[in-house]
């Protein structure tokens, strides 16, 4: 019965996947028309895909990390941002900054001090307890 249940959980994770791809697919073309924000909106709608799957997590990062290194004036993000998308951005800038890779930690650790400035700690609170939700 154990094997039923890993199928459906390795089903579950390519529809997560396939859901993934297509939203990808969604910020590259908002990336080309320009249209940065609306790419990192899109990149954090829906996030995190409700598995513990780390190929869901990992493909579900990439496109976010796309959206995030494409943004140049960080303060107009965050202005265009609602305040419902503030943690789970700083859920991904500290899943960036776990790469170690130096554009991506430098481009996360701007957009963490603009963030912390406009939403407070309370932000970097939330995202470090939440366990149920990881990114």
């Amino acid at each position: 019965m154990a094997g039923a249940a890993e199928i459906v959980e390795a089903d579950n994770a390519e529809a997560i996947i396939a859901t993934i791809e297509t939203k990808s697919q969604q910020i590259e073309s908002l990336l080309k028309q320009y249209k940065h924000i609306e790419a990192l909106k899109t990149a954090l709608d829906g996030s995190s895909p409700k598995t513990l799957d780390e190929r869901c997590k990992s493909a579900n990062w990439i496109a976010v990390q796309k959206a995030i290194m494409a943004i140049r004036d960080i303060d107009g993000m965050l202005n265009a941002l609602d305040a419902e998308y503030y943690d789970i951005l700083m859920k991904y800038l500290y899943r960036g900054l776990s790469t170690g890779d130096e554009p991506t930690c430098d481009q996360c650790l701007m957009i963490h001090e603009k963030l912390t400035e406009r939403a407070g700690l309370g932000c970097i609170l939330r995202c470090l307890t939440d366990t149920a939700n990881t990114v």
